[in-house]
């Protein structure tokens, strides 16, 4: 049997600005061995692909622990399926609004770090997982649109995501989701690197101190421009594949899928490290 220590980091990129394929064996993932490689990896490419790794629900959850602090949404301590299939109760509702670009645990006063998703089943249509690298959209922006930005701060709220998917919520809906905080978050995040990268999405609501629509307008164009295609990566899923992306670089979406395709994924999270700055 192959043994860790005798491997390499062996990864190819996938994208000019985004994206790198692993190509590891489970046991040596599961070793931890190159745990601190694939995290300088990820925050230099943002997303890291396993193809058809799987992993079981817990090497999942094992191989998240070599990487930082796994956390869990589930008291019991498991990992948690995504889907938008009815059945699954009220969270699929949630979940829709995961078809529009966005980041995770914006309310979070650490921000999750990163998530690994593991396909249990793909749809047969549809479902990818498409990610835009925010680090280079920010390095990539004209220097008078980067004096622009820096101090602005946008509102992050439920709400900004769930009017994506029901536009004219009743208005006991919409209080419903104004019961979930909402932050105020800068536009540019300086890292503690010192690198940058830009905190936008479908759960930024407008601007502070700037006229709503003027402020909405900068929005819609930071969106068009991060998610342009040399920023951006998408994973067409085949039965386990894992990918892990870094939450505090990227946004993310889902492609449409029929709620009926039986598509299951099965996520991690890794617990945030660095507060908004």
């Amino acid at each position: 049997m192959t043994q860790a220590a005798d491997l390499a980091l062996d990864h190819e990129p996938l994208g000019e600005w985004i994206g790198s394929a692993i190509n590891l064996d489970k046991q040596a993932l599961l070793s931890g061995v190159f745990a601190a490689e694939i995290r300088s990896l990820l925050e230099e490419r943002g997303v890291l692909v396993f193809p058809r790794i799987d992993f079981t629900e817990d090497q999942h959850i094992a191989f998240t622990r070599t990487l930082g602090m796994y956390i869990s949404d589930r008291a019991d301590g498991s990992t948690t399926d995504i889907t938008i299939d009815p059945a699954a109760g009220r969270s699929a509702d949630y979940t829709r609004s995961a078809f529009f670009w966005h980041f995770d645990g914006y309310m979070n006063a650490l921000p999750i770090l990163g998530s690994i998703l593991c396909c249990v089943q793909p749809s047969p249509s549809g479902g990818d997982t498409e990610f835009c690298n925010t680090y280079a959209a920010w390095n990539a922006l004209p220097d008078a649109r980067k004096a622009e930005l820096e101090g602005l701060r946008a509102i992050h709220a439920l709400a900004g995501a769930q009017l994506s998917v029901e536009p004219e919520p009743s208005y006991e809906t919409f209080a419903e989701w104004l019961r979930v905080p909402h932050r105020a978050l800068p536009l540019v995040w300086t890292h503690r690197s010192g690198r940058k990268s830009l905190v936008i999405g479908n759960t930024a609501v407008n601007v502070v101190g700037v006229d709503p629509l003027k402020g909405l307008e900068l929005l819609v164009w930071l969106r068009d421009w991060a998610t342009q295609p040399r920023f951006r990566y998408s994973h067409q899923w085949s039965a386990g594949d894992a990918v892990l992306w870094d939450n505090t670089g990227t946004l993310h979406r889902a492609t449409p899928y029929p709620v009926d395709a039986g598509r299951v994924m099965r996520r991690t999270k890794l617990a945030g490290e660095e507060p908004f700055a």
